[in-house]
Order: C-alpha cells, then sequence, then structure tokens
C-alpha cells in the first residue's frame, strides 16, 4: 500500500520531533528518567494529518520540471527562396534545395497550373515552405511582381490558384526631334529601347525605319505607365501617337474591337497594319537595292538583282512579310537555305541565304506576319550575312520597298461610331499635349 506524501511528511515530522524531544528531556532532568508518550505529544505543536498543503509552505517543496515533447519533424517548417538563373529547371532547383523530387511530380500534376512550373526564366521566384523532411507546404511561383501562382497541400497532392495584382495606371507623353537615329532620339527624351520598338512597329509598313528616316523627323506618343506601390514597373500601351517622317504626319489610336481584338487606326479607321511588312528584318541595312541592271559582285557583269538585301549580323531574326503558307524551305547551292511564301494567288515572298529555319518551319506549314521563319546566314553565293528579299505580284518581281502594298481589314462599317467615341478622347489628349510642346519651342 502507497500512502500520501503528506502522510509521509507528517510522520517524518512528528518523528523528528519525538526524537528531539527525548534528547532534551535526557539533557535538562537527568535526575527524571520517567515519562509518558502524553508527555511527549503534549510538547510537539499541533500538525494536520491530512488535506492540502498550505500555500506557504509550497515553495519549500521540491519542484518536478515539465519537459514538452519534442515536436514532430514534419511540423518543424522553414523557409527557401530561390531566383531562378539561366540554365535552371525546375527539376535542378528542387535538387540544389533537396527537396524530393515526388514533390515536383506532384505539383506538375496540379491542375490547371501546376504545368506552368516546367516554363521557367531567369528573374522569376520560387519561395518554398517545407517540413523538417523537406515535404512541402507552400509553394509560391512568382513569373513576375504582378502574377503569382500560389500552392498548398491538401492531403498527398496540393491545390494551386492564380493571384494576379493591378497596377496603377497613369497616362504619360513624350516628344523627340531625330538628330542621327530613332533610338538615339527616344533614348534622350526618356524612353526605353522596348517602347521605341513597339512605336516603330506600328509605323513599320508606312515609314522604313532603315532608309527613310531623316534629321528632323519628329514623333509625339501618349502612352500607358504601371506602377506598384508608387515604385515605376515598366510601359503598358502605347493610345495614340503621331510620326512625322519627311514632313508627311501619320497618326495612329490603339482600339479594342467590340470581339476584343486590338490594333492601331489611323483617324478614319484604316489599319495602320498592312497585308505585307515592307521590311523583314527589324532595323538593319540595306547593303543592295533592287536593280535589274544590277553589276554583280563575283562576276563582274550585268546581273538583274530582283530583290533587296539587308545586311545583318547571322541569327538576326528574320519575320514573314505576311500571313501565307509555306512553298519551299529548302536548300540550294545558289540561294543557299531559303524559304518562299505563297500569299494567296496573287502573292509570293522568297527568303534567301539563311543560317537556319526557325524550328517548325516545314513545305505546307502555314505561318502568320511577322512570325520568325528563319535567322539571317551567309549560305549560298552570298559574299557577307545578310538576307536577299524578293516580293513578286502575279509572278512578276516589285521593288519591295516601292510596290504599292494592299491593306489589312479596316474597321467595319457599322463600329465607326463606337471607334469614333472610343479614340476621340486619345487624339484629343495627344494633340493638346502637341499644342504645349509647339508653344514651348516658339518661346
Amino acid at each position: 500500500m502507497r500512502f500520501p506524501k503528506t502522510h509521509l511528511v507528517m510522520v517524518a515530522v512528528i518523528g523528528l520531533g519525538l526524537a528531539s524531544f527525548v534528547v532534551a528531556k535526557f539533557r535538562d532532568d537527568a535526575t527524571d528518567d520517567r515519562f509518558s508518550t502524553d508527555a511527549v505529544l503534549s510538547e510537539i505543536p499541533e500538525q494536520p494529518l491530512a488535506g492540502p498543503i498550505p500555500e506557504s509552505e509550497k515553495d519549500d517543496l521540491p519542484l518536478v520540471a515539465e519537459i514538452a515533447p519534442e515536436p514532430a519533424a514534419e511540423q518543424v517548417l522553414r523557409e527557401l527562396v530561390h531566383e531562378v538563373r539561366s540554365g535552371d529547371s525546375t527539376a535542378r532547383i528542387f535538387t540544389s534545395l533537396e527537396i524530393p523530387q515526388r514533390e515536383l511530380k506532384l505539383l506538375e500534376r496540379t491542375k490547371p497550373h501546376g504545368q506552368r512550373l516546367a516554363d521557367i526564366h531567369p528573374g522569376h521566384t520560387f519561395t518554398f515552405t517545407v517540413n523538417g523532411n523537406n515535404e512541402i507546404i507552400k509553394l509560391t511561383y512568382a513569373p513576375s511582381r504582378l502574377e503569382k501562382l500560389a500552392f498548398e497541400r491538401a492531403g498527398d497532392g496540393f491545390i494551386g490558384r492564380e493571384v494576379q495584382r493591378e497596377p496603377d495606371v497613369q497616362t504619360a507623353y513624350k516628344y523627340a526631334t531625330i538628330d542621327s537615329s530613332l533610338f538615339v532620339a527616344s533614348q534622350r527624351a526618356g524612353l526605353d529601347d522596348s517602347l521605341t520598338m513597339r512605336l516603330a512597329q506600328i509605323f513599320q509598313w508606312d515609314i522604313d525605319f532603315v532608309l527613310d528616316i531623316r534629321k528632323g523627323d519628329e514623333f509625339y506618343v501618349l502612352f500607358e505607365e504601371r506602377y506598384l506601390d508608387d515604385e515605376f514597373i515598366g510601359y503598358g500601351d502605347i493610345l495614340a501617337a503621331e510620326f512625322i517622317n519627311q514632313k508627311d504626319s501619320y497618326r495612329a489610336v490603339r482600339y479594342v474591337s467590340e470581339t476584343g481584338k486590338s490594333g492601331y487606326f489611323n483617324p478614319e479607321g484604316r489599319n495602320m497594319r498592312k497585308a505585307f511588312l515592307r521590311a523583314p528584318v527589324e532595323f538593319s541595312r540595306i547593303s543592295s537595292n533592287f536593280n535589274l541592271r544590277r553589276k554583280h559582285p563575283l562576276y563582274k557583269r550585268t546581273m538583274p538583282h530582283r530583290g533587296i538585301d539587308y545586311a545583318a549580323p547571322t541569327g538576326t531574326p528574320i519575320l514573314a512579310s505576311g500571313d501565307g503558307r509555306i512553298q519551299s524551305a529548302s536548300k540550294s547551292d545558289a540561294n543557299g537555305n531559303y524559304i518562299v511564301l505563297q500569299h494567296g494567288e496573287e502573292f509570293t515572298t522568297k527568303y534567301l541565304h539563311l543560317s537556319r529555319f526557325a524550328r517548325g518551319v516545314r513545305k505546307g506549314s502555314r505561318v502568320e506576319q511577322g512570325q520568325i521563319i528563319g535567322y539571317v546566314g551567309s549560305t549560298g553565293w552570298a559574299t557577307g550575312p545578310h538576307l536577299h528579299y524578293e516580293f513578286l505580284v502575279n509572278g512578276v518581281h516589285q521593288n519591295p520597298r516601292t510596290v504599292k502594298l494592299p491593306d489589312a481589314r479596316p474597321i467595319p462599317q457599322d463600329e465607326i461610331p463606337r471607334f469614333a467615341n472610343t479614340t476621340t478622347a486619345f487624339f484629343g489628349q495627344l494633340d493638346e499635349y502637341k499644342q504645349q510642346i509647339q508653344l514651348a519651342l516658339a518661346d
């Protein structure tokens, strides 16, 4: 039988008291060697034999430490951050962080967002929350500052969702006069090269930015700036623009149709886009023009040059000048690697001396205007890296720089009122800004 601790303490106290009393009696009253139990007990202070220990005495009792159990390994969470570098793959990132490849397979099976983890690029960011076994509890993948993919563990799998942040959008204006080149003028005005390229693409069907630009040309552009948490994060759409080339004015405005398709149109609703690009290589130089009486540089005799040679570094992308179907994608001694595109019954374009074809380019394939179909090279009878470009109308060679290009589809007539209501404000803002610039220049 086990006795309560309080009883054992009381017994010990009583025993100690009796012993002390007996010693004292023998020491102080040696002549009286007789004593009784009643006498002994009468000398001991009364103590409770049972019941709770008084609060004042609890501090004198030994303490027993309570040790909390250690948490299981899977309950210890850590955060890991990895910014994607050149050459990274998702599998390589998981290996470097010692995260089991099984976790990656589960994430990739998460519909509909898991497959996007295979298409990562430098600068993107992964943020992992993992347990002690390096199993993922949460994962955030940020392709940009405005977009995140968030995954959370749910049993033996994950639930994914897309999180979009909307930036603050402000309207801005820029003006520049060209002294030497469009890019230099744009940089001086505070525009980056990406926006300058987009500006040139709007007017590329009407202006050859390789040969037509002159000193004194100028442009006005109305565009969007995007901010996130009061920090500039990039440009939005170009809303309206005017380009003055050799005193000829070209105006364009962005319009989104009732079907949601966007494009650029002049004030009358005619499409700025033509059925063909004027030049299929961006911002190169012409090394040999269209000339039916040209003297050949190799054979030193008159041989017609039925196209234009655009000199550009090897590997420069070559664009399909119009929608069409690939009639040939082959190689010959004279032409090197070459492509022939058929655009309906009337038009044909040819691209010669390519270093290589773009992926997916083969006979019978359809291509869209502006699609990369190959890359500049010097194959065949070429004296240096360039693209030889030919334009045929009903089988007859025409000068690509001067041939009249057919227009793309304009705004439908029944949509003109909507177009006018939508775009008048943009043209009005552009005109107001242009007047301010002209007044400032006149002072």
